[in-house]
């Protein structure tokens, strides 16, 4: 077996991992990762999101898992390479031969040596200890200097901006992104940043950095201007990490990193590089793109292969300070001949220009900013002849350029180089029909998401139409069976059945209709709701491995009194329960029979607990931190709010279950942005985001909305999840319907009531919040409904025998499972 030593644990690092474990079926590669780093390798791209809630292990790369033929060391870089024995030494003193060594030592940040610059409260943007020690330096209030006004400037900017301080950024060029933008869209671009309260400083040197006490005091511009500062961020440009080169007697290019061909290979057989420390036929590429396809081709070529770099694509498309920015092709017209069409529109704050052919048909790139909607539209089209009028493309009123097809092999995917002929044969050879299985199958769309707009018309050409019957039986969507019931008053699924649908039902179909009617008002229970529902609504609880259940009672917050946590233990020793506290901040009590079910629930609400509603699609719980009562670092009530919000929504049914949680600062101890709604506090109140969940695909919920108050929070949430009910799939989580709708159509709905819906859905919440009841409370108050909790219909007193425990660790655990059918529903008897 050989050995392939990877130097660095960036995102391409990890890419060329990624890639070489998943083609490598044979095992011929064993690999070591130097991992500079002490993170495991995170998105560098969404930085500045580790300022706006987002934790380390939020921006973490999915890891492989145990695999015995990689090894990763942390805290550990390259130090020396022997190229005559093939081997490396590490920065611990550690030696290790090699078959194949791939320099990905990416760059560091380039700090102009301006009188200063080493003085205490100068730092530098790059890595997630930088962002921590600009964070502990942050002075809220106070002014705060980014010397740079390049993409990584305005993120630098934009963090300051979180930690509420005053930024100002410092751009030596006229325009700011110089690299990305013309002259036109620098000066949109900075109009709409300083709106945002950043103060941009163009065609400005820096002179010095100037101190008291060895601290940073101020900053000093070339035209005599001072800025008092007590934090200094420099981020002037990258410089690439090829330090070793001169050592190691490999060449390097012009302007820095390590020379390679088109194989990424340097002049020594055994040694490549990718990514920023790579100098491709001495060019380096400072964007993550180029980085992947350097990975893949030389993943190929150590599995025998003949790959090469196929070129970079230096399109982006950007939201920096919540303004777009997207660059595509020869953005700045620089081929001989090119054409310009620029659209400006200085009250609306967007800018757009096309860089056509000396003919004016073929695109050669493009500058948007302020609006960058027509970019996944935009940039497959680069060298190709256009679709219609390039006026006709830029202009608000739509794009244009869907009005002829993509050509087959146009790259719909620049970050994972996948083309529309991928895309089209993926979804007609396996069937795919949705953007998900797009992304699952083809890569398409899971590292910047810029295409994704385009994925879903990729479906509709290819002949998907995405049918909205729920079932065989009903032609309608769930959320046009919901707007029925709503209007008409039916209450049963026999008269739905009757009136709108045809047949008798199905598993699909029953279950969704029950939600429906439970959430429009009545008991889950409720005569001929019963045979409507899955197995764990039928019996209140969820149904475990061995046939035992589950009775999980409802802790608001997490919060819960000595008395509270007594009862729970009495009951659970009474009738010989597991108990364990779930990640939910909840107790949950395991092993119970379904018999006893009723005896158990009737101790808990005399003591006053009500049902969590684990087994149903309904609110679970509302997680929380201890806030600012307790915490250090909280600035709002987190607890007080996370119990309002769950005494709010309890017993909400809704498509699919709903979790939320209450974080009471950006220290996100709560998982708020791992949930279905999750609240955030700042200084000024709290964020709302929305659409995350955990589970099998993990998503990260979106923000919807910023710094609201406690009144305006609880309005949004309303509106919030009532329209996810009225409009969402069955079973569809709010993380995909999110992404279905897309985060601004729903804040349009939402926040800012675009349909003029919202005071109907805050209606509708305060209905539910009105007829609320508990459900336990419900069937204990009904012999009818009680007497359905028997695991046999002739003997209902009578325990199943086929149920069956160990002990350990002192608590019982199921003896195996039971491969019985399930318990039986006692029927009414015929009239």
């Amino acid at each position: 077996m050989r050995t392939l030593v990877i130097a660095g644990h960036g995102m391409v690092g990890h890419r060329l991992l990624e890639v070489l474990r998943s083609r490598d079926t044979a095992g011929s590669w064993r690999i070591v990762v130097l991992s500079e780093e002490a993170h495991h390798a995170y998105d560098r791209v969404a930085l500045s999101s580790y300022l706006d809630g987002k934790s380390a292990e939020d921006l973490t790369l999915p890891p492989l898992g145990p695999d015995p033929l990689v090894e990763v060391r942390a805290s550990t870089s390259l130090a020396a390479i022997d190229r005559r024995a093939r081997r490396i030494t590490t920065s611990d003193g550690a030696e290790l031969d090699y078959d194949a060594l791939v320099l990905a030592t990416g760059s560091r940040p380039f700090v102009p040596p301006v009188p200063g610059h080493d003085l205490d409260g100068c730092h530098v943007y790059r890595t997630l200890d930088d962002l921590d020690a600009i964070r502990d330096a942050a002075a809220p209030g106070e002014a705060g200097v980014v010397i740079g006004g390049g993409l990584l400037g305005l993120e630098a900017a934009n963090a300051l901006r979180l930690l509420e301080m005053r930024p100002h950024v410092v751009e030596m060029a006229p325009r700011l992104m110089p690299l990305q933008v013309d002259d036109g869209g620098g000066q949109v671009l900075a109009r709409l940043v300083e709106e945002l309260g950043v103060t941009v400083h163009r065609g400005a040197a820096t002179r010095s950095i100037e101190g008291r006490g060895g601290r940073v005091s101020g900053v000093v511009l070339a035209d005599g201007t001072t800025i008092g500062t007590g934090l200094v961020v420099f981020s002037a440009g990258v410089r690439p990490r090829d330090e070793l080169a001169e050592a190691a007697g490999l060449a390097r290019g012009e302007r820095g990193g390590f020379l390679v061909d088109e194989d990424c290979r340097t002049d020594d057989e055994h040694i490549w590089a990718i990514g920023e420390c790579a100098a491709v036929q001495g060019r380096c590429y400072g964007l993550v793109a180029p980085g992947y396809g350097m990975a893949e081709a030389v993943a190929e070529q150590l599995l025998g292969g003949t790959a090469r770099f196929p070129g970079a694509d230096l399109s982006t498309k950007l939201k920096l300070l919540g303004v777009d920015v997207a660059s595509f092709g020869d953005a700045h017209a620089t081929t001989e001949g090119a054409l310009e069409v620029v659209y400006a529109n200085g009250a609306a704050g967007t800018y757009a220009k096309l860089v056509l052919g000396d003919d004016a048909s073929v695109l050669l790139g493009g500058v948007l900013v302020g609006d960058a909607s027509a970019y996944p539209a935009l940039r497959p089209l680069v060298g190709r002849e256009l679709p219609g009028p390039p006026e006709r493309l830029l202009l608000p009123a739509g794009s244009g350029a869907e009005a002829a097809p993509l050509p087959a092999d146009a790259t719909v995917c620049s970050c994972n180089n996948v083309t529309k002929q991928d895309i089209t044969a993926a979804v007609t050879d396996r069937g795919l029909t949705d953007v998900a299985g797009i992304k699952s199958c083809t890569g398409a769309g899971t590292s910047c998401g810029s295409c994704v707009p385009l994925l879903a018309g990729l479906l509709t050409e290819c002949g998907v139409a995405a049918g909205k019957a729920l079932c065989e039986h009903f032609s309608q969507s769930r959320a046009e069976l919901y707007e029925i019931v709503q209007a008409t008053g039916i209450g049963t699924f026999s008269e739905l059945i009757a009136r709108h649908g045809t047949g008798r039902g199905c598993d699909l179909c029953k279950p969704a209709v029950a939600s429906i009617l439970a959430g429009l008002g009545g008991h889950v229970l409720a005569d001929e709701q019963v045979p409507l529902q899955d197995t764990n609504d039928r019996f209140l609880a969820n149904m475990q491995r061995n046939g035992t259940y589950s009775v999980v009672p409802r802790v608001p917050g997490g919060e819960i009194t000595p008395e509270g946590l007594i009862v729970l233990g009495e009951v659970a020793r009474e009738f010989g329960l597991y108990t364990k506290i779930t990640g939910g901040q909840r107790i949950d009590l395991f092993g119970a029979r379904v018999e006893q079910l009723p005896a158990i629930w009737r101790r808990l609400v005399d003591a006053g607990f009500e049902s969590g509603h684990a087994y149903g699609k309904a609110l679970r719980t509302v997680k929380s931190c201890v806030g600012d009562d307790w915490c250090r670092y909280g600035v709002q009530d987190s607890v007080t709010m996370a119990i309002r919000l769950e005494l709010r929504y309890r017993g909400l049914r809704a498509p699919h279950k709903l979790k939320s949680g209450v974080s009471g600062c950006a220290r996100e101890c709560a998982e708020a942005r791992g949930k279905d709604f999750g609240v955030i506090a700042t200084e000024r109140g709290w964020n709302l985001h929305v659409g995350g969940n955990g589970g099998f695909t993990p998503r990260h919920a979106e923000l919807l909305a910023a710094d609201l108050d406690d009144e305006r929070l609880v309005r949004v949430i309303d509106r919030f999840l009532m329209f996810y009910i009225r409009t969402a799939d069955r079973l569809q989580r709010t993380s995909a319907w999110v992404e279905s709708l897309g985060i601004d159509h729903v804040r349009q709905v939402v926040v800012e009531d675009s349909l003029g819906i919202a005071a109907d859905l805050e209606a509708a919440m305060a209905r539910h919040v009105e007829n609320y009841s508990d459900e336990w409370a419900g069937v204990l108050a009904d012999p009818a409904k009680l007497a359905r909790f028997v695991s046999f219909i002739n003997a209902p007193d009578a325990p199943d025998p086929t149920i069956r425990f160990t002990e350990e660790r002192g608590q019982i655990r199921p003896d195996g499972p039971v491969p019985l059918p399930l318990p039986r529903i006692r029927e009414e008897a015929p009239a």
